[in-house]
C-alpha cells in the first residue's frame, strides 16, 4: 500500500530512483528496446529489485578506515571501521585528525562495489550510509512502504562497517608483542599487537600532497614566488618523497581507494631535516644531465650492485627478473627524484647560456622555464620528451653496465636498452597521469 511520503522522503526516493536509472541506461544503451536484455534490465534495476539484491551481496563488501590488505595482499583476517572523530586525540598526527571529513575505504568482492556507489550517494551534506547507520527513519521510508522489508534493508546496509565473523590475525599479517609493564622478562607484561595499515589517513596525505604539486592553485603559489608576488596560498614542498605501489597491476585487489589512487601511496622521508638548498644547483655547463645524476652515492652504489649479480650470470627464472627489476627500479626512482630537486628550482633556469642540455632534458627538469621559453619565441613545445628522456636513460644503464673496462663486459644489446626504456617510459608517463588528474 502506497504511503504518502514528505518532502525530505521524496527527495530520498528520488535520488535512489535516480541513480538506478542512470547505471541501467548506461548498460542498456547499446541495446533494442525489443531486446529481451533490455527488458530484463528494466527489470533487474526496479528500485525493489535491485535494493533487495543489494542488501543481500553489501556482505560481500566491507567498508574499512584501517585494513589488512596493504600489509600483504594475501592476508586474510580482520580490517575495522573506526570513525576518527571516536579516537583519543593525541599530540601526533595519526587518524584522530580526520574527525568527520574522512573518505572510508572499501574491501571484498570488487563486483559489489556498486552497493558502496550507491551508499556513498549524497543527500543534504550525509551519505546515504551516513543515515543507516543513524536508523534515519526517512531513508527506511524512501526504501520501502514495506516496514519490515525497510527495516532489514537498513540493517543490512549498515552492517558494511561491521568487521566479518570474528576478530582474526593471519600469519601474512604483522604482529608484535608490545611492553605494559617493567619486566621484560615476564611474558604477561606484553600486549599482542596487529597493526593495520590506516587506509583513510593514507588517502587524506594523498590528496593533500597531489594539491600542494599539482593543483592549479600552487602552481600559481609557485609562480608568483618567482615572480617575487606575495600570495596566499602557502607553497609546499616535499623532499625526498618515495612512492609505494600496492597491488600491482590489479589495485582494486587492495581497497576501493588504492584503487583510485592507481595503488599509489606517498611515503614521507623519515629523516632529520636537513639544509640541502646548496645541493640543487641548476645543470649548466654540461650536455646531460645524467653526469651529476651518476655521482649520486645511491645511483653508484647501485649500479655496482646490479653489475655484480648480473656477472654471476644468475639463473633465467622469475627471482631474478625480480631481483633485476628492483634494482632497475631503484636507478629509476632515483632520476625521478633527482628531477623533482630540479624542479624546486625558480623557473627559467635551462635558458641561462651556460645550459647546454638537450630540449628533452631542460623540458622535462624545467617545465615552467621551457614552455615559457618556447611561447616568447613562437615554438611548439616538445611533444617526444617522455620517450628521449627514457631513451637516453636506458643509452646509459647499458653503458654502464656493459663495463667496457672489465676483461669479461657483459653483452648488453638491444633487448636490455628496450626493457629498461620500456620501464622508465612507463614511470614517467604515471607520473604525468597523476598530475593531469589532479588539474
Amino acid at each position: 500500500m502506497s504511503t504518502l511520503l514528505s518532502e525530505r522522503q521524496t527527495g530520498l526516493r528520488t535520488l535512489i530512483a535516480q541513480f538506478l536509472k542512470e547505471r541501467c541506461d548506461a548498460k542498456a544503451e547499446k541495446l533494442d528496446s525489443d531486446d529481451p536484455k533490455f527488458q530484463e534490465l528494466q527489470q533487474q534495476y526496479q528500485p525493489a529489485t535491485w535494493l533487495e539484491d543489494a542488501a543481500r551481496r553489501v556482505t560481500q563488501i566491507q567498508a574499512v578506515t584501517h585494513s589488512l590488505k596493504p600489509i600483504h595482499p594475501d592476508a586474510k583476517g580482520t580490517s575495522l571501521y573506526s570513525q576518527p572523530s571516536g579516537l583519543t586525540a593525541l599530540d601526533v598526527v595519526g587518524s584522530h585528525c580526520l574527525g568527520d571529513d574522512f573518505a572510508s575505504d572499501v574491501v571484498g568482492n570488487a563486483a559489489a562495489l556498486d552497493v558502496y556507489k550507491f551508499l556513498k550517494l549524497d543527500h543534504q551534506g550525509r551519505s546515504l550510509l551516513d543515515l543507516a547507520l543513524a536508523g534515519d527513519a526517512d531513508l527506511a521510508a524512501a526504501l520501502s512502504d514495506d516496514a519490515d522489508k525497510a527495516a532489514a534493508w537498513m540493517e543490512a546496509f549498515a552492517g558494511l562497517t561491521r568487521a566479518r565473523g570474528r576478530l582474526a590475525s593471519h600469519t601474512l599479517a604483522k604482529q608484535l608483542y608490545w611492553p605494559t609493564g617493567s619486566d621484560s622478562l615476564d611474558d604477561s607484561q606484553y600486549h599482542l599487537l596487529a597493526p593495520l595499515y590506516a587506509s583513510s589517513l593514507a588517502h587524506r596525505v594523498w590528496q593533500q600532497i597531489q594539491d600542494d604539486r599539482f593543483s592549479d592553485e600552487a602552481k600559481a603559489a609557485r609562480q608568483a614566488r618567482h615572480d617575487g608576488q606575495w600570495s596566499d596560498r602557502p607553497v609546499r614542498e616535499y623532499p625526498q618523497l618515495a612512492v609505494q605501489q600496492l597491488g600491482g597491476t590489479k589495485p582494486q585487489n587492495i581497497s576501493q581507494l588504492n584503487s583510485e589512487r592507481r595503488g599509489n601511496n606517498y611515503l614521507l622521508a623519515s629523516l632529520p631535516p636537513s639544509w640541502r638548498s646548496l645541493d640543487i644547483r641548476p645543470l649548466l655547463r654540461t650536455d646531460s644531465m645524467l653526469h651529476r645524476y651518476e655521482r649520486r652515492d645511491e645511483v653508484r652504489q647501485t649500479v655496482r650492485t646490479l653489475l655484480a649479480f648480473l656477472k654471476t650470470d644468475p639463473a633465467k627464472n622469475v627471482e631474478t627478473r625480480q631481483r633485476r627489476a628492483e634494482l632497475v627500479n631503484a636507478l629509476i626512482d632515483e632520476l625521478l627524484q633527482f628531477a623533482a630537486e630540479l624542479r624546486t628550482l625558480d623557473p627559467g633556469w635551462s635558458q641561462e647560456p651556460d645550459c647546454w642540455l638537450a630540449l628533452s632534458e631542460r623540458h622535462w627538469l624545467d617545465p615552467e622555464g621551457t614552455a615559457a621559453a618556447c611561447e616568447a619565441a613562437g615554438r611548439p613545445l616538445p611533444t617526444d620528451t617522455a620517450e628521449r628522456i627514457s631513451d637516453t636513460f636506458a643509452t646509459w644503464l647499458n653503458a654502464r653496465l656493459r663495463d667496457t673496462h672489465s676483461r669479461d663486459p657483459l653483452p648488453m644489446g638491444d633487448p636490455e636498452f628496450l626493457q629498461w626504456r620500456h620501464d622508465m617510459l612507463e614511470q614517467i608517463q604515471a607520473d604525468e597521469r597523476g598530475a593531469r588528474d589532479d588539474d
